[in-house]
């Protein structure tokens, strides 16, 4: 006697969508030439969030400089 099961569509879909991503990424459907630029886009983004946090962090370690303002005072007669 087989059970049945309740249809799970998200479950149904993520299933799916795991075999799709394993089947692309073993490298048969797309040329190495996209793996490589790929790789590289992937190293850039990771420069540019290193280059925004060191930024931050350089702000955050410099001192404020005071601002000084100079009031010019008259003697009253």
């Amino acid at each position: 006697m087989v059970q049945e099961q309740e249809f799970r569509f998200r479950e149904w879909l993520s299933n799916g969508a795991k075999g799709m991503c394993s089947w692309v990424t073993k490298r048969t459907l797309l040329p190495e030439a996209f793996w490589e630029h790929s790789r590289a886009a992937g190293r850039e983004a990771l420069l540019a969030a290193r280059s925004l946090l060191d930024a931050a962090i350089e702000k955050l370690e410099t001192k404020p400089e005071k601002r000084v303002t100079k009031i010019k005072v008259e003697k009253a007669e």
